[in-house]
C-alpha cells in the first residue's frame, strides 16, 4: 500500500474571481520585468499621478462622510474603520495618528482589522473572507448613532461587507471606501466612495494605487473632521500632544505664528498655562489673563475661536 493512500483528501478551498478594476491588467506596465530600473520607476510614478485626480472626483462623497462623522462625535458616538489587508492597516494607521496629532479621545476612532492585531505584521488572508467574523465584531461594538467606514479595495471583501450590514442593522450610518466604482455594495450603504484608480502596475497589487488612494482619502477625511471639531486654529495644530522635545518646540512655534509674540513671551504664557497650548494661545491673542482664558475655553466647549469671541464681547 502506498504511504498515505488512505488519508482523506484535503477539502477544496473556495475560489473567487474578482472583476474589480484593480484586478485587470494595466497595458502600460506589460513587460515590466523586462524594463530597466529607471523605466520601472517611471511607469510606477506615472501611474501614481492618477491617484490625486481620482480622489478629487469623490470630494463630495468625502464631504458627506465628514459631516456624518462630526455629527456622530458631537453626539457622543464613535467612528469605526473596518478593513482587511492593506486597507485595514491603513485604517489602523489613520486612527492611531489622530490622538497624538489632535489630542482626540482615543475612543473616537476605532479601527478593526480582519485577523486581529497580528494582521498588522503578517498576512492573515483567509480572515478577509469571514463575513460572519465582520458581522459579529460590528454587532458587538457598533451602536446606533455611530459611523462605520468600510475599507475594501475591491468593494467586495466579505469581512467588511458583513461588518457594514451588521452596523446598519444596529442603527449606524455606513460608508464604503473602495477602488471599484462599479462595486455592487454601493447600493447597501449610506455613502459610497468609489475611487477610480484603475488597474495596478502590478496586477492585483492593491497596496499600490488603491492603497495610496485610501491613504489620501483617510487623511483628507479625518483631518477635515478634526478641523470641523475645532482642533485646528487657522492651519495650526493647537490640540497636539507634546510628547518629545521636537513637539514641545513646535508648541512655541505655533504660539509665535498665531500671535506674533516673541519666543520668550510665548514660553512664559505656556508655562503659566501649565503647558496647555490652547489656554496660552487664547490668553496671548485676547490679552486676557490665563484664568480668564481657561474659563472662556470651558464655556465655549474648548473652541479657541468661541473663547476669543466670548472675551471680545
Amino acid at each position: 500500500m502506498t504511504a498515505g493512500a488512505d488519508l482523506p483528501a484535503s477539502p477544496a478551498r473556495p475560489t473567487v474571481r474578482v472583476g474589480a478594476p484593480t484586478e485587470r491588467r494595466n497595458p502600460l506596465s506589460v513587460d515590466l520585468d523586462l524594463m530597466s530600473t529607471r523605466d520601472v520607476l517611471t511607469v510606477i510614478n506615472e501611474a501614481d499621478r492618477r491617484v490625486p485626480a481620482a480622489v478629487a472626483a469623490v470630494l463630495d462623497e468625502i464631504a458627506t462622510t465628514v459631516d456624518l462623522a462630526v455629527a456622530a462625535l458631537r453626539g457622543g458616538h464613535r467612528v469605526h474603520y473596518f478593513g482587511a489587508g492593506t486597507s485595514g492597516r491603513l485604517g489602523v494607521l489613520d486612527a492611531a495618528e489622530l490622538a497624538p496629532t489632535f489630542n482626540s479621545p482615543r475612543h473616537w476612532f476605532c479601527a478593526h482589522l480582519a485577523g486581529g492585531p497580528d494582521a498588522m505584521w503578517r498576512a492573515v488572508e483567509d480572515a478577509e473572507d469571514d463575513n460572519g467574523g465582520g458581522a459579529v465584531e460590528a454587532a458587538s461594538c457598533v451602536r446606533a448613532g455611530d459611523l462605520v467606514v468600510g475599507l475594501a479595495a475591491s468593494g467586495r471583501t466579505p469581512y467588511v461587507l458583513g461588518a457594514l450590514a451588521a452596523a446598519r442593522a444596529n442603527g449606524a450610518s455606513t460608508v464604503l471606501l473602495c477602488a471599484n466604482p462599479e462595486a455592487e455594495a454601493a447600493r447597501s450603504v449610506d455613502v459610497f466612495i468609489g475611487v477610480d484608480t484603475g488597474p495596478e502596475v502590478v496586477t492585483g497589487s492593491t497596496r499600490m494605487k488603491a492603497g495610496t488612494a485610501q491613504k489620501l482619502v483617510l487623511n483628507t477625511f479625518s483631518t477635515a473632521v478634526m478641523v470641523r471639531l475645532g482642533r485646528v486654529y487657522s492651519n495650526l495644530m493647537i490640540d497636539m500632544v507634546a510628547t518629545n522635545a521636537k513637539l514641545r518646540g513646535r508648541m512655541i512655534s505655533i504660539l509665535v505664528e498665531a500671535t506674533g509674540c516673541s519666543e520668550d513671551i510665548s514660553q512664559q504664557a505656556l508655562t503659566k498655562a501649565d503647558g496647555d497650548l490652547k489656554t496660552a494661545l487664547v490668553s496671548l491673542v485676547s490679552g486676557a489673563e490665563i484664568d480668564a482664558a481657561r474659563a472662556a475655553l470651558a464655556r465655549s466647549a474648548d473652541q479657541v475661536r468661541g473663547a476669543l469671541a466670548l472675551l471680545a464681547s
